[in-house]
């Protein structure tokens, strides 16, 4: 939580030192005082909105989209901001350095925007798979002598499994489903192998029982 607040306000610093600099870049390149500020928006506002696409999106084949606008939109913010720089920079500022520090704003704001969308996904993560009924070993109860030995966790792989099958009806990925349950994609293509082969082996059976 306090990274995620900490990434909110350098992200709301970097957005406003990023958003002046375009205003008054587009109020130079005649477009009107009172439209000016729109493009700051538009320009920053779709790294935003990319980034985010591009961690919603990933290990599937649309990902090139948001990659694209990402790009073309961190490309366009930097050089605008660059360009300010130089024009609006004193005389004994040298041009290189003016943009260097110009450009440090728009830049910041693409890595924690994706910071801060990577952080939220996974404290996500970790509360869809508290709410499953995962148990930790230290949490187990336990059990009376005598009775065999169980573990919750195989209770909250069961759970996991199902919603595996629930999101691959849906048209997910391996490494989709992966990500979005906290476990390795090779364990996710064990479970789907193993109920294959279960499938098989249970169709081969009930032909066995019903052949005279």
């Amino acid at each position: 939580m306090t990274a995620a607040a900490g990434t909110v306000f350098i992200a709301a610093g970097a957005f406003w030192l990023s958003f002046t600099s375009l205003a008054d870049l587009a109020a130079r390149s005649g477009i009107g005082a009172g439209q000016a500020w729109a493009w700051p928006l538009i320009v920053d506002g779709i790294i935003v909105v990319a980034t985010v696409a591009v961690v919603a999106l990933a290990g599937q084949r649309s990902a090139w989209y948001p990659w694209a606008l990402l790009v073309g939109g961190a490309l366009v913010s930097v050089t605008a901001n660059a360009i300010h720089a130089v024009v609006a920079a004193d005389a004994d500022v040298p041009r290189m350095l003016a943009a260097s520090v110009a450009a440090v704003p728009p830049v910041v704001l693409l890595a924690i925007t994706h910071l801060t969308v990577i952080l939220t996904r996974t404290t996500d993560v970790e509360s869809a798979a508290a709410a499953s009924g995962a148990v930790t070993v230290e949490s187990m109860p336990e059990l009376p002598a005598g009775e065999p030995e169980t573990t919750g966790r195989d209770d909250g792989v069961a759970d996991r499994r199902a919603m595996g099958w629930e999101l691959r009806e849906a048209g997910w990925s391996n490494k989709r489903i992966a990500r979005e349950l906290g476990v390795h994609p090779s364990t996710v293509g064990r479970w789907f192998a193993v109920a294959h082969l279960t499938d098989t082996t249970d169709t081969a059976a009930e032909r066995e029982e019903t052949t005279p």
